[in-house]
This record gives structure tokens, sequence and C-alpha cells, in this order.
């Protein structure tokens, strides 16, 4: 069912901004949804320094992101896989098409699907076969630190196996959200060339999460040679996981190194809604951003809040 209790965007405040203030209508995407009463979401529970993750041991339902967001503007959204059970690749998705909520709250979904498992084409097509799925997400993020490592493998863009399973995404016309290091940007750009019909979306910045000089410089030189990937797109979302003792400066660095590489044409604001909310609140995680980049263009800042996501994710507002 479909509520009409919140059809459209409500009024938004003016953020205040160094140039113009935008003021047209946002796409967020890229954010997340859970229910801990299902008990798959495993991963709130793993041990954290200083029990980073315990702020996220809640239930994070629809009624939760329109009260963070109802000043935003937003006016359609993209629900993105949350490390749900993998033993239950489906579960997510027909859970998200059960719940109540306004049409353009998770108006699309980036789903999951383990490229490499022996179903993998079973499962993407169950998964295309829902009218709201339109991109498909395996996190493979590796770092040398297990600390900072989300698989075991460094390589899986490069398995043959796995390269067959994301194959099955291009006959569905599905794209595929990229979460992975700074570390592996270069693999991903040999991915992406030998994908060239599929859209690539990387998420979160391309995560800059070694923060020492020789670290920032490696991530800023290797997004730039991603960038060469026409296919490829980038959200700038959540950059404070990164940088929880982030300021202005340090956030901008990162925003606009974004934009200069990929252009306003293929940047996607997103909250990554409620993971961002560890270290900034939805609002003031808005803006700023509308704050960095205020000195853009009209059509700039529509293009990086609404035009490229609505695109990207075929989202019918």
């Amino acid at each position: 069912m479909r509520s009409a209790r919140w059809s459209a965007a409500p009024a938004r405040k003016a953020f205040p901004v160094g140039g113009e203030t935008y003021r047209g209508p946002i796409i967020d995407a890229h954010h997340h949804l859970w229910d801990l009463r299902l008990e798959r979401h495993a991963w709130l529970d793993w041990p954290t320094q200083g029990d980073e993750l315990a702020p996220l041991r809640r239930n994070y339902l629809v009624e939760d992101y329109l009260k963070a967001s109802t000043r935003s503007g937003i006016v359609a959204s993209v629900h993105v896989e949350a490390n749900w059970d993998p033993t239950d690749p489906l579960g997510e998705t027909e859970w998200l098409d059960s719940l109540e909520r306004p049409a353009g709250i998770a108006a699309r979904y980036v789903a999951y699907a383990a490229l490499a498992s022996d179903n993998a084409q079973e499962i993407i097509e169950r998964q295309a076969a829902h009218e709201r799925v339109a991109g498909i997400r395996e996190i493979i993020s590796w770092h040398p630190d297990p600390a900072k490592a989300r698989v075991e493998r460094g390589d899986l863009m490069e398995d043959a196996r796995w390269r067959a399973g994301l194959a099955h995404l291009q006959s569905h016309g599905l794209s595929f959200d990229l979460l992975i290091s700074s570390r592996q940007l270069d693999m991903a750009l040999r991915l992406a060339r030998d994908f060239p019909d599929m859209q690539f979306v990387l998420n979160h910045c391309g995560s800059p999460m070694d923060r020492d000089a020789e670290g920032m410089d490696q991530w800023r030189a290797s997004l730039r040679r991603l960038a060469a990937a026409g296919n490829v797109s980038l959200k700038i979302s959540d950059p404070v996981a990164y940088d929880p003792a982030w300021t202005r400066e340090s956030l901008a660095g990162v925003i606009l190194h974004c934009i200069d590489c990929f252009g306003a044409g293929r940047c996607m604001f997103a909250s990554d809604y409620p993971v961002a909310g560890l270290h900034i609140t939805f609002d003031h995680w808005l803006a700023l951003f509308s704050d960095i980049i205020a000195d853009l263009s009209e059509d700039e800042k529509r293009s990086l809040f609404f035009d490229n996501a609505r695109k990207i994710y075929r989202i019918p507002v």
C-alpha cells in the first residue's frame, strides 16, 4: 500500500550559502531502512572501536526517514541494500515492497546479489522482476588493513566467475553500485572498460579512507583516472565516514575534487542515512553540501541534486 499523507515535497528551508541558494527538487540517491525485529542485519552487532555502531542499533523505518528529511525538499529516494542476511537475498526487496510509504520514498532499490554464487543468474532475474529494482550492489571493499576491509579478497573485480555474474545485469538493464576502497579504483577502471555498456555507480566518493597525505594523494590520482571511464558515475555521499573529525574545508576538498573529476553531469548528492548520522545530521550535511557547491550554475546544481539520479536509476518523477 502507498500512503497518501505525504505525496509531495514539503516547503523547504533556504540553506545559507555563499552563492545562489538551490531551491529545486532533490533525489536522495543513497539511504537505508531496517527493522531490527526481523533479525536480518548481523553487521550491526560487529565489534567496533568504542562501540561506534551503537547509535545505529534501533529501527530506521519510513517514518524515521521522513522525520529526518522533512525540511529537505526531497521528492524521491533510492534505497540501497543494507547488508541484509546474504542467505536471504530476496528478503530485503520483498520487505521493502511491503512497506506503506509515499510513492517517492524508496522509489527505486539497489538490491543485493552475490555475483560469484552458483545461483547468481537466478537471483538477479528474480530481483529484476521487482518493478523498483534498478541496480545491484555487492560490497567488495578491500584494504590491506583487516580492520578496514569488508571482504577477504581484493581482486574480486578481476575474478572470472564474479564477472560472469556481473554480465547478467546487462540483460536486465541493471546498474552496479561499487562500494570499494580507494586502493581498488584502478581495478574498477579496468572493470568499467571491460563492460563499456554497463552503468557503474561509485559509492561514497570512492572511499578516501587513508587520511594521511600519501593516502589522499593516491585517492585523488586514482579517482581522476577512473573518471576517464564515461560509464562510471559517483555518489557524493557520507564523506564523514572517513573523516569523523571533519571540517568544512576537509569536506570541501573531497566534494570539489569529485566534481572536478567527474563533472556535475556524473555526480549525485546522497545522504547515506542513517549511517552518516554517526558523524553529521541530515540537515547539516545537506546545508554543507549546498554551501560547498554554491558557486556552481543552477543547471549544475540541479544535475547534482536531481537530474543525474533520476536518469541513472530511472526514477519516475
